[in-house]
């Protein structure tokens, strides 16, 4: 049954993303939302090697970790914090010896290409400039860009006043759609996301002694079988694979830049 079920999954999430069925052994990776351009540039660059593409659902992790939990199967999960990682390993759903860290990230501030506004990162001038409109974020209780961005305004001092306007966005990518369609004035994001579009700006980068690190940790599920999803995950953790994720904006774990 839960090779059925997995079949299903692959089938649909193939023709959503790609519009054509996959091979039969192509792995399944279930991925934070802010790794689409380089996971899928990753999986590209996989299958050119002669393997079968991997299928990719990217959302919040928060999301992927609950299907994770309730059965879906897959081979592979990235998210973008340590916790929804944490919380699989405690339920024995991560496979021994198979978890790394993959990439890290920044937090920033966007807005609207067209506009200029310079972010005081500090205390009360930064609660009078974000809490002037609606604040895009991702939803702060429980997707990891969105704990990152509480965690930073609530060290900054500016949380509390900040908290009424915060518009809750299911993904980090969903909190940056709103800021270019002008629905926000400001968005907290990581800066691969501003980095992937062209319609919104920096407008202040968050110090990173203001939220915890970003690691998103990467492992292969328990239940996984299929040897390419382990190659795959070889492949990503590679030099080859790395320097995919720097292009798109990525640091090293551990080695902010």
């Amino acid at each position: 049954m839960i090779d059925f079920t997995r079949r299903l999954l692959i089938a649909g999430f193939a023709t959503l993303a790609l519009g054509a069925a996959p091979a039969p052994n192509a792995p399944l990776v279930l991925a934070a939302a802010s790794l689409q351009e380089s996971l899928d540039a990753a999986a590209d660059q996989w299958a050119k090697a002669g393997h079968p593409r991997p299928v990719i659902s990217f959302a919040a992790s928060s999301a992927l970790a609950r299907q994770i939990q309730a059965g879906a199967p897959a081979d592979l999960f990235v998210s973008a914090d340590e916790e929804w990682m944490d919380a699989l390993t405690a339920k024995r759903l991560i496979a021994a010896g198979t978890r790394a860290d993959l990439v890290g990230n920044r937090l920033v501030v966007v807005e609207p290409a067209g506009r200029r506004t310079a972010i005081p990162l500090s205390g009360a001038k930064l609660a009078r400039v974000l809490g002037a409109g609606p604040l895009a974020m991702a939803d702060p209780d429980s997707v990891p860009a969105g704990k990152y961005g509480k965690a930073a305004l609530t060290k900054l001092g500016a949380w509390n006043a900040v908290a009424p306007h915060v518009v809750r966005a299911e993904n980090v990518r969903a909190a940056l759609a709103l800021v270019e369609r002008g629905a926000a004035p400001f968005g907290i994001v990581y800066l691969t996301d501003a980095r992937a579009s062209s319609k919104v700006r920096v407008a202040g980068v968050f110090p990173q002694s203001s939220h915890p690190p970003i690691v998103y940790p990467m492992a292969r599920l328990a239940g996984s079988a299929n040897p390419e999803g382990e190659g795959f995950r070889r492949f990503l953790l590679s030099s080859s694979g790395r320097a995919i994720f720097a292009r798109f904006g990525f640091t090293v774990p551990g080695r902010p830049r």
